[in-house]
């Protein structure tokens, strides 16, 4: 069994801001030199997430208005602790920190229209993610 660990780091301009991160989570998995595994990408923040879907323009707006929807922009009770942040932790509960994906003969092995996301909810500060490739 071998493991490889990395991080991805993030300042984003904006407040929102979704990144595709595909092409950096395959590199550290060539790098890696795993063949058969599993590479976990996981936020290490509570206001951002890591998400599997199709990269397209319109399904980004799309799901950042149905986030909108479910955890608007509110006086929510954790702001109560000085913070302003409340619908960027209910936006993570939502879309989840992490995913993990499948390493056959040494590369990603996502659907055709897979590609994986770092989604940023409290943005202009900066945050990481791990990268840990674990297999044979």
């Amino acid at each position: 069994m071998r493991a490889h660990t990395e991080y991805l780091w993030f300042e984003t301009s904006k407040r929102e801001e979704y990144v595709r991160i595909t092409d950096e989570v395959a590199a550290i998995v060539e790098r890696s030199g795993v063949v058969d595994g599993f590479v976990l990408v996981s936020a290490m923040h509570i206001t951002a997430a890591v998400y599997v879907n199709d990269w397209e323009g319109g399904l980004i707006a799309d799901i950042q208005e149905w986030l909108e929807g479910l955890a608007p922009k509110k006086n929510y009770r954790h702001h109560r602790t000085g913070e302003d942040n409340g619908e960027a932790h209910l936006k993570n509960f939502v879309i989840h920190h992490q995913v993990l994906l499948p390493i056959t003969d040494g590369t990603l092995d996502l659907g055709p229209w897979q590609q994986v996301f770092y989604a940023e909810f409290d943005g202009r500060r900066r945050k990481r993610v791990v990268v840990k490739v674990l297999g044979v």
